[in-house]
This record gives C-alpha cells, sequence and structure tokens, in this order.
C-alpha cells in the first residue's frame, strides 16, 4: 500500500478528538443559522393524521382533543407538532381543546397556544379550550367520563369557567363529537387513550412521540390502534409541509383549502428560507436539515476511522 495512504491514516487515527467535535457542532450551528431547502417527504402515518384533521375543516360538530404529556426535556421533538397542529386547527376554523396530566406541562400549552394564535383570530372558549392541568389521579375517570360527557367530566377550564357555559361546547358532547385525541408524549402514554377512549368508545388516537420511542409504538400503529403517528422531527417537519402546502390555499372550486393529493404533495416546493413562512412554523423542517448535516457527518467520521483503524492495523 502507498506509504503516503498509511501516513494519513496514521494522523487521522492520532488527531485531535476535540477537531472532530468542533467540525460536528459547526454542522449544527450553521444550517440552524444558514437554512436551506431540502425536500421533505411526508410519510403515511403523519399524513393520516393530516387527513383526519383536515376532515374536521369548519365543522361545528367536531373537535379535537390535544393531551400534553411531557415537559421541557423533549420540547426539541415535541413542541415543533403541537404548534404545526394548533395552526392547522386555527387556519381550517377547527375546534381544538388541550389537556395535560404533568405541573410541568402546564405552561408548555399555554406557550404552544400563544405561539400559534399569534397570526389568528381566534379566542379562548370559542375557538379553543385549554382544559389546564388535572392531576394523573383522575386521569382515568376524565377519559372514561369525556365518552358521556365533556362537560362533566371536566368542569372547569384553566381560566376557572364553567366548560358547560363555554361557547365552544355548542354541539361538542363526548368522543362522538370530539373524535381525535392526540397525545404528545416522551413515552408510550397514548396507550391509556388506546385502553379507555378508543376500546371503550372507539375514539380515534393519534400519537406523537420522541425518535427513541417510535419503535414502542408501532405495534399500535400496525394493529390501527393509533390512527397516526408523528415520529419525532421527521413526523413534525412532515406535518409543517402539509399544512403549508395545503391548509393556507383557497380556491372557487375549494373554498375549504385544497383536496388532499400525494401529487400535488410532490409538486410543491415549500421555501423556507425566505419571509415566506414565519420562522415559528418551520422550526422541524430547519432543525432537520441541521439534523441530518450532523448526521452524515457522523457517519463520515465513523468510516474514516474504521478505515483507518484496519489500515494500520494490517500494516501492524
Amino acid at each position: 500500500m502507498n506509504q503516503n495512504v498509511i501516513n494519513f491514516f496514521n494522523k487521522i487515527q492520532n488527531i485531535d478528538r476535540r477537531y472532530i467535535y468542533i467540525v460536528v457542532a459547526l454542522s449544527i450551528i450553521i444550517p440552524l443559522l444558514i437554512p436551506f431547502n431540502s425536500p421533505t417527504y411526508v410519510t403515511k402515518p403523519t399524513a393520516d393524521i393530516y387527513k383526519k384533521v383536515d376532515s374536521f375543516a369548519f365543522d361545528e360538530n367536531k373537535a379535537v382533543l390535544l393531551s400534553f404529556t411531557h415537559d421541557a426535556s423533549t420540547m426539541p421533538e415535541l413542541f415543533p407538532m403541537e404548534v404545526a397542529v394548533l395552526r392547522h386547527c386555527f387556519e381550517r376554523n377547527i375546534k381544538v381543546f388541550t389537556i395535560c396530566w404533568l405541573p410541568a406541562a402546564a405552561p408548555l400549552v399555554d406557550y404552544a397556544l400563544n405561539t400559534a394564535k399569534e397570526d389568528y383570530d381566534v379566542q379562548s372558549g370559542v375557538d379553543y379550550c385549554n382544559f389546564g392541568f388535572k392531576p394523573w389521579a383522575i386521569q382515568l375517570p376524565i377519559m372514561l367520563g369525556m365518552g358521556d360527557d365533556i362537560a362533566k367530566a371536566v368542569e372547569t377550564d384553566s381560566q376557572g369557567r364553567k366548560v358547560e357555559n363555554l361557547e365552544i361546547m355548542k354541539n361538542i358532547k363526548n368522543y362522538d363529537d370530539m373524535n381525535l385525541v392526540i397525545d404528545f408524549a416522551g413515552s408510550s402514554s397514548a396507550i391509556s387513550w388506546i385502553t379507555y377512549a378508543r376500546a371503550r368508545f372507539g375514539a380515534n388516537i393519534a400519537a406523537g412521540v420522541t425518535a427513541v420511542m417510535v419503535a414502542d409504538n408501532y405495534p399500535y400503529l400496525q394493529t390501527g390502534q393509533l390512527m397516526g403517528m408523528f415520529r419525532g422531527l421527521k413526523g413534525a417537519a412532515e406535518y409543517e409541509k402539509l399544512v403549508d402546502v395545503f391548509a393556507a390555499y383557497e380556491s372557487e372550486d375549494y373554498p375549504n383549502g385544497r383536496p388532499y393529493s400525494n401529487e400535488i404533495i410532490k409538486e410543491t416546493n415549500v421555501p423556507i428560507t425566505g419571509d415566506t413562512i414565519p420562522y415559528k412554523y418551520k422550526k422541524a423542517r430547519i432543525g432537520m436539515n441541521a439534523q441530518s448535516v450532523a448526521h452524515i457527518m457522523m457517519i463520515f467520521f465513523i468510516l474514516l476511522g474504521n478505515i483507518g483503524y484496519f489500515i494500520t492495523r494490517n500494516k501492524g
């Protein structure tokens, strides 16, 4: 083998690891500071959630419930999902309810609602309702109670108002009307909704989970107990794109937005580098770019290190 090649790999094997860490750090920081467009391929688990949510558009008899079952540690992956779904609901005049079972999740619910509603004329108690924090100990009676009467299962919202008196509750009584629950969590907590809301009342359940929890939730997706699933930051990026492609567009033939079509998804390029879309609505896609570049760099260093190891070992 050429001596120059051997000398090169000898130097690679002895390189200061701090330089590698710097390169990997830059591969994350630069794409975040200088966003670029990259293809976002939409997968079926995400598309199914979008189509179900969108089927409730401009329907006063339907609503979506978002369950926040996480704390700030999993926000980088879950928060963009939550904002994207809320934006979709506000864009399409879909009634949305929120609830959380952890004290640490309560401010995250408010943060997501405040972020999403900045560009929409929506009102608490009319277009959306935050049930607020409910102790984990009463999760079961609430989940089961919603199957009969939501206003009795959750008597007051986060502001202390009687739920039954809120305008948003018009035509909304139980899971027949609030017929989609999306649980955002860094665990398999969606199983509780599957066990009680779906098995007992037939409610549609979806999950938004961190990437490391996808495998644990796949069996429920494959059996149809979960009708869809956001899989980590990739799922959030996919939903962001769907909202930008469809929900914001209207025409004479489709006054409530474009019909769902895989061809439109493929043909429509949604820029994320300009000012067309506010930064808060493209966080997942920008994050995916940085994540992709960082992964490529790590794979490159792993391959380079292994090749160098075996070449130097062969020489020895």
